[in-house]
């Protein structure tokens, strides 16, 4: 275990792209670490938060003020690495103390090259960027702290910008593979078959389709639509994922390329803003981005208020006010399914005479919560309703499905 104290001795400073420096110690790998700082706003759950491929290339600020206290296992990563380019903390755990720890943080974060600082305010940091809005920032420790304030700023400044950034590919699997029911609690034979394409994919998200007996096919961001007609799949799933979805174009083409073939679509996250992209709609970069697992929503067919996980920092630019025709005019009527209690921004989308809908959060969450896990199960129906010839109606008020239960049936912290 790293001995934390002569790490916590180390200087680092945290480098915004405006120039604001804040000072602390080393926590994790030392070296340089740049990238767009963001903060995060869960009280929980900081594994599946630095392995969640959608913090690909940003440096993640930790509003809960300690962490590293239940340290890190096998079973809790979202994918097979750490994915953040750097980690902000305020009060670093000395040693882990939790039944299910096999490691510490700081020792996983220097096994993965993983550069942090802690000992900073970061509630000051998050205040700045609520304020001024997100930016690329570096953070340097060791040696490369040692360098004049000019020369680290002048670092940040040479650093590329989040807006026109191309990451899924970058974050995907290379080869594909498939998610059985059966080695998930599923009894008897699977009801559907998906193919899902893997744009920085976590790992509860196939898990949660496959607790309900559907056969995930977990293809890489490079997939065309040869390969997803080889799997001959009863419907269609976009992952979240990192990046400017303005650079997806290989992805809105596939898509369009399903939705045109009629096959049932379910987006989250980046799925959902391909989605906007494959209607015809704009995307755009928020401020400061949703990023946290208590983000109010609304879905406004029935009125009910999820709290949901979320990671995204752009966001579909759609029309709130009722149904509408889709710019590219041949998939018909959409409308805003949810909204975001926060800032009225797009939350999920549903096609009216197709059979797609999205959201722009993550029912799957880990750690937590599971409002909105109810979500694939209307997946489920909406496949159930293509099979059988029957076109469902979106625009309907759903049932209470908001009662139906994950068959996770409770979180493992």
């Amino acid at each position: 275990m790293t001995d934390n104290n002569t790490a916590s001795s180390t200087p680092a400073a945290l480098v915004l792209e405006d120039g604001r420096i804040f000072r602390g110690s080393s926590y994790g790998a030392q070296g340089t670490a740049l990238g767009e700082a963001v903060f995060a706003t869960g009280m929980t759950g900081y594994q599946e938060t630095i392995t969640d491929p959608s913090y690909a290339r940003q440096l993640v600020v930790q509003t809960a003020p300690h962490i590293g206290n239940t340290g890190v296992n096998s079973e809790d990563a979202e994918s097979r690495r750490i994915w953040v380019a750097g980690y902000i903390v305020r009060d670093a755990a000395r040693r882990p103390s939790n039944w299910r720890s096999e490691r510490s943080l700081d020792d996983e974060l220097v096994e993965q090259g993983i550069v942090g600082i802690q000992g900073v305010d970061t509630r000051a940091i998050t205040r700045h960027l609520r304020e001024h809005k997100t930016m690329r920032a570096g953070i340097f420790s060791g040696a490369a702290a040692e360098a004049t304030e000019k020369e680290l700023l002048n670092a940040v400044l040479a650093s590329a910008p989040m807006e026109g950034a191309r990451l899924a590919e970058e974050v995907s699997i290379d080869e594909a593979y498939v998610v059985e029911p059966k080695d998930h609690g599923w009894e008897g034979d699977a009801r559907f078959s998906i193919v899902a394409i893997d744009l920085g994919i976590k790992a509860m998200t196939p898990v949660r389709f496959a607790e309900r007996g559907v056969r995930v096919h977990v293809l890489p961001a490079t997939a065309t639509i040869e390969d997803v007609k080889a799997v001959n799949p009863d419907g269609f799933f976009m992952s979240n994922g990192p990046g400017d979805p303005a650079t997806a174009d290989n992805q809105v083409k596939l898509l369009r390329t399903v939705l045109d073939e009629k096959l049932p679509y379910f987006g989250i996250c980046f799925g959902n803003q391909i989605l906007g992209r494959a209607l015809g709609f704009g995307t755009y970069k928020l401020k400061y981005g949703h990023r946290g697992i208590n983000q109010p929503v609304m879905d406004r067919r029935t009125g009910k208020v999820e709290i949901t996980s979320q990671n995204h920092g752009f966001a579909v630019d759609a029309p709130l006010d009722g149904p509408t025709t889709a710019p590219e005019e041949r998939y018909g009527r959409v409308e805003v399914s949810h909204i975001s209690l926060n800032d009225d921004v797009v939350e999920g989308l549903a096609c009216l005479d197709i059979p797609a809908f999205s959201v722009q959060y993550h029912p799957e969450a880990a750690a937590g919560p599971h409002d909105a896990a109810y979500l694939f199960d209307r997946f489920i129906e909406l496949m159930d309703d293509t099979r059988d010839g029957r076109t469902a109606n979106l625009s309907e008020k759903p049932a209470d499905d908001q009662n139906t239960t994950d068959s996770k049936t409770e979180d493992k912290k």
